[in-house]
This record gives structure tokens, sequence and C-alpha cells, in this order.
């Protein structure tokens, strides 16, 4: 008696499974045609328990690289942002290797899968244009480093400390503690001001005298107060001059250097201790006044 030999492949259970399909609709379900399906099945079994265990086994090894990589990074000189973005990048095509080879190992030829890939693919990025420039945004900023993780910047009229950079979008941390996504491609392809680039700021103010004032003295008293100001940079000579004669005041414009972490101390402070030091010699800062004169008008009797 001739031993029937049944394929255990993909097509082979399928093919199987469409005899069983055409055979219900058509009304002529036999034992035969039942037990070919059972028979293919029970064949097939075995390739789709390798398949499971080669998944498992796979996703293992892809977790057990990461960790190694993500060492690596740790290691290596590469700011935190740049390896949290790739870390998740490595990871997606980890995940996506194992389960062509779990598909593979399940019969399906590789060609299929490939065009079935291309195919998802090209329907994938109709579907989510934005996300993908959202994707190519976080390569543009991981490549040119406009910021790293803990910098302040300022774009689309957000501000606040970037506390990560994911493949889709970036994190803020605003100063009142509110949490900010912006997405990848918005940044990449808009002005954005990094705070926090270089190492010293200038810190700009102006400060407002009455006419009847001594500007003179008015500049000496707030190139005292800066003198006296530790976190003032002194190797870059402070500016104080009069900047502008306004409809009530003589404008003063202050500009001076300090360390970035000390920007807003010395903003704060500078403010806070000419106004003390104005109040102590005597030096008015005008503010809105209406003068009003109230004149008598004697009424003469007929």
């Amino acid at each position: 008696m001739e031993e029937t030999v049944i394929e255990t492949t993909a097509p082979a259970i399928v093919s199987e499974a469409e005899n069983v399909i055409e055979a219900v609709s058509s009304g002529t379900v036999d034992s035969t045609v039942l037990k070919s399906f059972s028979d293919a099945l029970i064949a097939y079994l075995p390739t789709v328990v390798t398949a499971i265990i080669i998944y498992i086994v796979g996703k293992i090894i892809a977790k057990i690289l990461l960790h190694i990589i993500d060492k690596a990074m740790g290691r290596s000189r590469m700011d935190e942002t740049a390896q949290g973005f790739l870390r998740s990048l490595i990871g997606i095509v980890f995940t996506a290797f194992v389960i062509v080879i779990t598909l593979s190992t399940l019969g399906i030829p590789m060609t299929s899968i490939v065009t079935t890939i291309g195919a998802a693919g090209v329907a994938v990025a109709l579907a989510l244009q934005n996300s993908l420039s959202n994707v190519a945004g976080g390569f543009l900023i991981l490549m040119n480093k406009p910021f790293v993780k803990g910098d302040f910047i300022s774009t689309n009229g957000n501000e606040g400390t970037v506390e990560d950079i994911s493949i889709l979008s970036t994190k803020l941390l605003t100063v009142d503690n509110k949490v900010i996504y912006i997405p990848n491609s918005m940044i990449s392809g808009n002005t954005l001001i990094n705070y926090s680039r270089e190492d010293k700021r200038r810190v700009d103010l102006k400060f407002s005298i009455a006419y009847e004032e001594d500007h003179r003295e008015a500049i000496k008293v707030i190139s005292g107060v800066i003198a006296e100001h530790k976190l003032i940079l002194t190797q870059d000579a402070p500016f104080v001059r009069v900047s502008d004669l306004s409809a009530s005041s003589v404008d003063i414009t202050v500009r001076v250097w300090t360390k970035t972490s000390d920007y807003w101390t010395v903003y704060f402070d500078l403010i806070e201790q000419v106004k003390t030091a104005f109040d102590q010699n005597g030096i008015e800062i005008p503010y809105s006044k209406l003068d009003v004169d109230i004149k008598e008008h004697t009424s003469k009797a007929v």
C-alpha cells in the first residue's frame, strides 16, 4: 500500500482549509475531506510549535541584545536624548526581525512576506503621513542636536526644559510644572531658541527715572549695585547708559553677563536691589499721574 506524504508547509494547510470551505459551500463534505484537513493540521502543528518557540527565544535574545546596546551607549559620550531615541528605534527593528523569522518558519515564502510588508508599508505611509514626518523630524533633531535633555528651549510659543525625545514627539516640562508634548516635525521645521547651549547669558534690563532726577547719579547708583553682586561676571564690562528720553521718564538700559544657570537670580536681584538703592538715594521712579486743576468761577448778580 502506497503511503501518502503530507507537506508540512503553510501553503499545504491553507490548501486543505480551502478544500474544506469549498466542500462546505457546495454541500459535499465527506470524511475524506475532513481527514485530509485533520492530517494536514496534525502534521503542521510541530511547525507551529517550533515557530512559537523561535518567537519567544527571539524576543529574549532581542531583549538581551538591546540591554547590551543600552549599556554600551551608557558608557559612550552619547547624550541621553540620543540614547532614548536609538533605544526605541532598535527595539522596533529587533521586533520586526523576529516576526519575519517566525513567519518564515511557519512556511510562508519570504517573497510573500516582503511583498506584504511592502504593501503594508505603503498603506501605513499614506495613512500616517504626519507620524512619518514626526519620525523624520526626530532623526533631524538627533543628527543636528539643536538641544539635548536638560536644555531649556523655546519653540512654537512653548518654553520648557527638555525631558525626553521619543520617535514622534519631544517632551517639555514648563516652569510651572506642566508637561508639553510637541510633535518633532513642528520643532525641526520651526524656529527654536536654546537658552542653555552657551555657558553664559546677558541680562538686559531697563530702569526709568523722573526728568527731575540726575541721570548721572542714577547711573552711579546702578553701577554700585552691579559691582557688589557676586554672580555678575567681571570679565565682561557692564553696560549702563541712558537709552531713551520717553514721554514721562529718562530710561537707562542695563546689560550684564552671568552664567546661564544664574540668569534668573541675577535678573530678579537687580530689579529688587536697584529699587532699594533708588529709594535710599532719593531717586524717584516715575509713575502715571494725573494733575487736576480746579478753578472757581464767581457769578455776578445782574
